[in-house]
């Protein structure tokens, strides 16, 4: 009974070290979730009217004349990046798609990786006739990709807990310039999508090409008459919104990627902190027990030999 004693209570002794840590992380996570929702608000008005100047711009048809212009050997205009009209617009029949998949670099945030692998392998499996590949931003995604002999091309891992946008320009720069040479027609972004602090759900948007994008998303809006007066030009202008646009998308999925991130993994160490309390009371109960069944037998033995000696 005194071993049982001193294994449950170290056991408890354990358990609470444990619960120490799920607890430090918990607010750790807690305090990187609150930093990246105001940070995520913050960028969201930005991105909000990046693509509604691209949507007036499609309504308008000029997306199409930029086409146009972005295919002629004579434009010059490009970003910074040195993306050019041509390299988010050009269109091809749809041999390869491309999928850019957002998970942690980490494990300990719940379902949150899980959630997104799953998603993919139902959507490979579903709606793939075609060939596809696969960029993998996190070590978790790339890893799985890697071991399930899926065919990864691109994979980049240490992105911050608190992403900045010059973290994201080699992704972009690389998806732009594989999209630009044929290694794959369309590119897919897939990530979850934070909900609230306790549910996130899997999300795919269709990042290139930028014309497609237009079409699909804004058909239900009423058709944009009005006739543009580009300065300097059509193709200046252009170029400058257009590279603008397919950076918010992939910076805006990461940010909201990581927000359902942290959520998950503060509601996740929550989770391990409540059943280790639960767990600390359960031991503790045993402990009890074990205690007054030994003072219950010291007490049987003392009496038992008082009536023996009289």
């Amino acid at each position: 009974m005194a071993g049982s004693s001193i294994d449950i209570k170290r056991r408890i002794a354990s358990t609470k070290s444990t619960r120490q840590i799920t607890k430090a992380m918990q607010m750790v996570s807690g305090a990187k979730l609150n930093r990246i929702q105001q940070r995520a608000a913050d960028y969201q008005i930005y991105a909000d009217k990046v693509r509604s100047i691209v949507t007036h711009l499609a309504n308008a048809q000029l997306l199409a004349q930029a086409g146009e212009v972005g295919n002629s050997p004579t434009n010059p205009m490009a970003s910074e990046l040195g993306i050019t009209l041509n390299d988010l617009m050009v269109q091809r029949p749809v041999k390869k798609t491309g999928y850019l998949v957002i998970t942690s670099d980490r494990g300990l945030v719940g379902g949150y990786n899980s959630t997104i692998l799953k998603g993919m392998l139902d959507m490979i499996r579903q709606d793939h006739e075609t060939d596809y590949a696969i960029m993998a931003v996190g070590g978790v995604g790339a890893d799985f990709f890697k071991t399930n002999n899926m065919n990864l091309i691109y994979e980049y891992r240490g992105i911050g807990d608190i992403p900045t946008f010059e973290e994201i320009r080699e992704i972009l720069s690389t998806a732009v310039t594989m999209y630009d040479n044929g290694v794959f027609d369309e590119l897919y972004v897939c990530y979850n999508h934070h909900i609230n602090s306790l549910s996130s759900a899997f999300r795919v948007e269709k990042m290139l090409p930028i014309s497609d994008i237009e079409a699909e998303e804004d058909d239900t809006e009423a058709p944009v008459t009005t006739e543009y007066i580009a300065d300097p030009s059509l193709p200046v202008v252009l170029s400058a919104v257009l590279p603008q646009f397919a950076e918010s998308l992939i910076f805006g999925a990461i940010l909201d990627a990581k927000t359902a991130e942290h959520a998950s993994s503060m509601t996740a160490m929550k989770s391990a902190s409540d059943n280790a309390d639960d767990l600390i009371n359960n031991l503790t109960t045993q402990l009890n027990r074990a205690r007054q069944a030994q003072i219950t037998t010291e007490i049987t033995e003392i009496v038992g030999g008082a009536a023996a000696l009289e």
